[in-house]
């Protein structure tokens, strides 16, 4: 049983800019590709930003040129850094392996951005 731990968010003026991490424990899962999902109010979860165990990364198309994926696997450890920040990245923030386990959708956690 894995359980993926996100933190960062919180409110930010549009411009401003965030990170979140996403903590993780157990070896098994060092070498996962993993993601960062969100979904918006009265939108579908969609996927921000993914990243290979070698570092190979993809956004996104709304998020290309300001977000920032990365990871360090000796941690478990993925982090988004957000810069830039629109209304429209106003959304739960997730983290998950890619494709998804469904046992490990968690709270997540909320960015919210002022115009």
């Amino acid at each position: 049983q894995v359980q993926l731990v996100e933190s960062g968010g919180g409110l930010v003026q549009a411009g401003g800019s965030l990170r979140l991490s996403c903590a993780a424990s157990g070896s098994r899962i060092r070498w996962k590709n993993r993601g960062w999902y969100r979904q918006a109010p009265g939108k579908q979860r969609e996927t921000v930003a993914s990243i290979t165990s070698a570092g190979n990364t993809n956004y996104a198309d709304s998020v290309k040129g300001r977000f920032t994926i990365s990871r360090d696997n000796a941690k478990n450890a993925v982090y988004l850094q957000m810069n830039s920040l629109k209304p429209e990245d106003t959304a739960v923030y997730d983290c998950n392996f890619v494709p998804a386990w469904t046992s490990t959708w968690g709270q997540g956690t909320s960015v919210t951005v002022s115009s």
